[in-house]
């Protein structure tokens, strides 16, 4: 007899993962193998919080359950950061501290939505949206971005969306995206949540990458502009691991509003009892003058490879690449260069096989037009990117 398997779990692999499974598999072989696939800082965490995270640890304090929604120090520290940034009016309330931003996805989402609601999304997008949404019993609605949106939603296609599907329940908006690292203005934003509250739609913002932009830093908004600014009826989702580097850490967080508060705060207790407790007490220091200044430093490194990836694409000879307004990643059609291969999984398979590069083929973040196209992570530092580069030119130089 064979037992049932939920339907709910008959999602796609997030396909980022299988890549780096074959990669430490590669290395453990002896193979040198560039890894850009992966949205992971090189840099790794700021200096005072890996201090104190070694100090936790030394003193050996029983590192015990904390409340469901985190630590209150570190809650008002997170407040104080949307101060900071935003000029926004905070307060500790209305921060959960979240395992990830996988984590705060996941309460909003359950808070947010019931089976059967439609949520949209940006498609090019990332997939655990679509997956952890599609494993809840929602109705994903994916709306077909395309260059000449620069790859975001817009309330003309929202409408037609809204108009064809009998509705929507919800958005889950990027920005900066990932793969495409595409930003929306305030402008747009202020659009945007304009339509959402027309239609009753509760927003989701996931601002992970703010802080990783490529303006002028002077420029108004430079750093992202946050939802809440225009409007709080909607989740805004972060987290410590891209512009603080901390992504082994588990560590996001989300603003509630008012009306799924409780509800997040009753699902949090249940589905993960509390985030980490020693990366809690950690992060704190995440919020210092010099942590920030290390994080600034790791963006200009980062905006400095952004630059050479680009004065490079004459010779990548690639078809149309997002802008990458922010965010570490090349996302591009890999045009006349997918001669030879069927699709874009091919092509990294081939690549990887033979010059010891890793990317992502564009079919994980867009299952109807992605098989064209390749997303490269350049997180993995200037050194790396230079040297794939070059394996790429020679790998295409000999098909």
């Amino acid at each position: 007899m064979s037992l049932k398997i939920a339907d709910r779990a008959r999602v796609p692999h997030f396909e980022v993962m299988n890549i780096l499974q074959r990669v430490a598999d590669m290395r453990a072989a002896g193979r040198d193998v560039i890894s850009l696939c992966a949205g992971e800082p090189s840099a790794g965490a700021p200096s005072a919080v890996s201090a104190k995270a070694a100090e936790i640890h030394g003193l050996a304090l029983p590192l015990t359950y904390t409340s469901a929604l985190g630590v209150r120090e570190l809650r008002e520290a997170i407040a104080g950061h949307y101060r900071r940034w935003y000029g926004l009016e905070v307060t500790d309330d209305d921060v959960a501290v979240t395992t990830g931003s996988s984590g705060a996805f996941m309460l909003s989402f359950l808070a947010a939505f019931n089976p059967g609601d439609r949520v949209a999304l940006a498609r090019p997008g990332y997939p655990a949206y679509r997956n952890i949404l599609a494993a809840l019993g929602c109705e994903v609605v994916e709306i077909d971005c395309g260059p000449q949106e620069r790859y975001q939603p817009t309330p003309a296609l929202l409408e037609e969306a809204a108009a064809r599907h009998g509705g929507l329940a919800g958005l889950v908006l990027a920005s900066p995206a990932n793969p495409t690292g595409t930003m929306v203005s305030r402008a747009e934003l202020e659009a945007l949540t304009g339509w959402c509250g027309a239609h009753g739609v509760r927003l989701v913002s996931d601002e992970i990458y703010h802080g990783i932009t490529y303006a002028d830093p002077q420029a108004p908004d430079a750093k992202g502009v946050c939802a809440w600014e225009l409007d709080r009826t909607g989740v805004v989702v972060s987290s410590f691991s891209k512009y603080w580097g901390m992504t082994g850490w588990r560590l996001g967080w989300a603003l509630m509003p008012k009306d799924l508060a409780p509800a997040m705060d009753a699902l949090a207790g249940n589905v993960a009892l509390c985030p980490p407790t020693p990366a809690q007490l950690a992060a704190v220091e995440a919020f210092k003058p010099e942590s920030y200044a290390e994080a600034d430093a790791a963006v200009a490194e980062f905006a400095g490879i952004r630059r050479v990836l680009l004065d490079n694409l004459d010779r990548l000879q690639w078809g149309t690449a997002a802008p990458a307004d922010g965010a570490f990643y090349l996302y591009a059609d890999l045009g006349g260069q997918l001669a030879g291969f069927a699709d874009s999984p091919e092509y990294c398979r081939a690549l990887l096989e033979e010059e010891g590069v890793a990317l992502v083929p564009g079919s994980d973040f867009d299952a109807v037009n992605g098989r064209r196209s390749v997303r490269l992570s350049f997180a993995a530092g200037k050194d790396a990117v230079a040297e794939a580069v070059e394996r790429i030119v020679r790998f295409q130089q000999r098909r």
